[in-house]
């Protein structure tokens, strides 16, 4: 299958998102090097390596000490980040983060209002599964620390990240869509993706 993409100027920010489980990694993977054979020039850009390599620029050597830093200074890490990510002059960038954090005291937006007005994206895209998938798909990976919950939490994290990527797009002023991944349909999810982000039209 054959994807055109419109060049401009303007560098398109896309933000994936998807609780653990849903194949984010993969998919994302699949994304680039489905667009890079078209040649795109595209690049992925992970927040959480992104934010590691700028606490390096602060001598901070490992990814325990940065839960060790106060709010006010992940925050600042944070907004180093996104500009970081603001300032990549690519034709397309994919930003793959969270969208929420599960803490003890609630759960935490991962781009929350001035970090969506950084980034200044211009498509948000959540990937989704079917609980039931995702609860084995956790069990089964062994090369990642995965917390196990129930299919019922899973279920209400769904629900939770629909309404996180609603309100991120009321805040943002971009549109979103909401994506499946279900097993045996790597392809076609990734397929959709991209022709999803082919078909949107730059407004800002």
């Amino acid at each position: 299958m054959v994807f055109f993409f419109i060049k401009d100027r303007m560098t398109k920010r896309v933000i994936i998102v998807g609780i653990p489980g849903v194949g984010k990694s993969t998919v994302i993977t699949n994304v680039l090097n489905t667009l890079s054979k078209q040649g795109i020039d595209i690049k992925m850009a992970e927040f959480g390596t992104i934010m590691f390599e700028q606490a390096r620029l602060l001598s901070i050597s490992n990814r325990d000490e940065l839960r060790k830093l106060s709010l006010e200074q992940q925050r600042s890490l944070q907004e180093m980040t996104a500009n970081y990510i603001f300032s990549l002059e690519n034709e397309l960038v994919i930003v793959d983060t969270h969208l929420f954090i599960n803490t003890a005291g609630g759960y935490y937006p991962g781009i929350p209002y001035k970090l969506l007005n950084i980034l200044n994206p211009s498509q948000l895209i959540l990937l989704t599964a079917n609980s039931d998938e995702i609860y084995e798909r956790r069990k089964t990976d062994i090369a990642r620390q995965r917390d196990l919950i129930s299919k019922n939490d899973i279920s209400n994290e769904l629900d939770i990240s629909k309404i996180m990527i609603a309100s991120s797009s009321i805040i943002s002023g971009c549109p979103f869509s909401i994506i499946s991944n279900n097993d045996g349909q790597l392809e076609e999810t990734t397929n959709k993706i991209c022709k999803t982000i082919m078909n949107q039209e730059q407004i800002k």
